[in-house]
């Protein structure tokens, strides 16, 4: 490219040769050091200006012969604007440049004014086109650059927000696990408590006997009804520009439903009583659905594993948290081991529950026997989830 460019201006650089009254072989060295150096202009902008410009002023000095314009020099300002590394070396050279042509163009060659403005105008014009290609070039690199950057934070907002749901999903899916957790194993365990004792009293007492298939059937529809609400989560309402329905959320039971639990589990051979200590307040949601499933997943350890006859559930409504005990009579070593020590789902649950709210939850054995749940769960904690 720079090479056909130094072929470009040497054409009208030697015209003048074919009618010059006196060609000298110093005319010949200065001309072709108004063009040859253009050849690597690109790779040293400032030597290459500086070479021509003293090379061009050796054609207007010796003029043997001359030029009507300094094409060489002309394109050698262009390109030190354009592609000049430092700032100083082309504000230095056009400075330098411009004070020296008033003292050559009106002194040494005796210019008129119209001369002398066309001699001082035409660097200068050069060097403005040269600045503006430069300026354009470095505003599209720029835009190029501020693309690419944008380009770069939406791909890595994508990322994590990808990252995001994935995690929101993983804890979604753990909450349902722990959900269907604590349904299916509270309703199966009063079931086969039931199924057992229906052979023994179904001849000596009809009645009881009728009673547990009831329970039986209640506690099979209680899980059925749970677990379309469940599922019913998987499927958030939501509704199209159309207006069509994309499945429905169904409630989640709260601590409002734990008189029909108690109940429920009462009607096993564990008789269950439920009191109230303190001014009832109202808990966001996951409070209130932590709140149920704790005292579903204590009974249903009670019913699997402490063989209790009683068992009570305590609600203290403090000031500032909800104080949620359940303890039985049963075998309070027997049923740690097989849930909160072993490390089981359901009371593992319970603490996993209760600091989801910002709360806190332990579980043990009592001195005198039997087992004890105790959850804390503040009142406010959750609203920041």
């Amino acid at each position: 490219m720079d090479v056909l460019v130094a072929a470009a201006v040497a054409v009208p650089v030697f015209v003048p040769f074919a009618t010059a009254p006196q060609v000298t072989p110093l005319g010949v060295v200065v001309n072709l050091g108004t063009v040859v150096p253009l050849v690597w202009r690109r790779r040293a902008p400032f030597a290459v200006a500086v070479v021509v410009a003293c090379f061009a002023m050796g054609v207007s000095l010796h003029h043997r012969p001359g030029q009507m314009l300094q094409y060489g020099a002309l394109v050698a300002i262009y390109t030190l604007a354009d592609l000049g590394r430092y700032r100083w070396q082309r504000w230095g050279f056009i400075g330098v440049l411009v004070a020296s042509i008033p003292p050559g163009a009106l002194l040494v060659k005796g210019n008129d004014a119209g001369e002398f403005m066309f001699t001082l105008l035409l660097p200068m014009t050069a060097f403005l086109l040269g600045t503006l290609a430069r300026t354009g070039r470095e505003r599209s690199e720029a835009l190029v650059e501020r693309s690419t950057q944008l380009e770069r934070e939406r791909k890595a907002l994508e990322r994590e927000g990808a990252a995001e749901a994935a995690r929101a999903a993983a804890e979604e899916r753990a909450r349902i696990a722990r959900d269907m957790h604590d349904v299916l194993a509270h309703a199966v365990s009063i079931m086969v408590v039931q199924a057992e004792a229906g052979p023994v009293v179904v001849r000596s007492d009809p009645d009881r006997a009728e009673q547990a298939f009831e329970a039986i059937a209640g506690a099979g529809r209680d899980a059925m009804a749970q677990l379309r609400r469940m599922l019913g989560v998987l499927k958030e309402e939501r509704q199209d520009s159309d207006g069509h329905r994309h499945g429905a959320r169904a409630p989640q039971p709260t601590i409002g439903a734990l008189p029909g639990l108690v109940e429920d589990v009462g009607r096993t051979r564990v008789r269950v009583r439920l009191t109230t200590e303190g001014e009832r307040r109202d808990l966001p949601s996951d409070t209130d659905l932590a709140a149920y499933r704790i005292v579903q997943e204590a009974l249903t350890n009670t019913v699997k594993h402490a063989g209790a006859r009683t068992a009570e559930v305590r609600l203290h409504w403090h000031d500032h948290e909800l104080e949620i005990t359940v303890t039985d009579d049963g075998r309070g070593q027997g049923a740690a081991d097989a849930g909160w020590r072993r490390g089981g789902d359901g009371l593992i649950g319970i603490g996993e529950r209760a600091a989801a709210c910002g709360g806190t939850a332990e579980a043990g054995p009592l001195p005198g026997g039997g087992f004890r749940v105790l959850a804390r769960l503040p009142y406010a904690a959750a609203v920041t989830a």
